[in-house]
């Protein structure tokens, strides 16, 4: 990661969190420092935001806004498949998904103090 950084590649993404987080959420946002350390920009954005944002209950990954890697989880949040989306409307209506989770997330260090402040 920090080689695709430092070659001038933007890397990025939003965490959806509940409130309180689950220990799983808090173990990635501590992590998120590692992340942050290899050039990432990692954001957060509380459930309740993104529902009222209306924000789909998807987990996806967007590569170059021309690749979509749509993930599928089971009930307990074990990893099925990967669906991969490369026809031109459907990845931009992810962008889209994207542009708007990312303008309302939170950057990872003022997110961690909010958490850490309210426990």
């Amino acid at each position: 990661m920090l080689a695709q950084t430092a070659d001038g590649k933007q890397v990025g993404r939003v965490r959806i969190v509940d409130d309180p987080p689950t220990s799983g959420q808090l173990f990635l946002l501590g992590y998120a420092r590692c992340n942050a350390a290899t050039g990432e920009d990692v954001r957060n954005l509380w459930r309740a935001d993104a529902d009222r944002l209306h924000l789909p209950a998807e987990d996806f990954w967007i590569f170059d806004s021309r690749l979509v890697a749509l993930l599928k989880f089971d009930d307990a949040d074990i990893l099925l498949n990967v669906e991969l989306i490369t026809e031109p409307a459907e990845v931009v209506r992810y962008c889209q998904v994207r542009d708007a989770a990312w303008h309302h997330a939170i950057p990872y260090e003022t997110f961690a103090a909010e958490v850490s402040a309210a426990e």
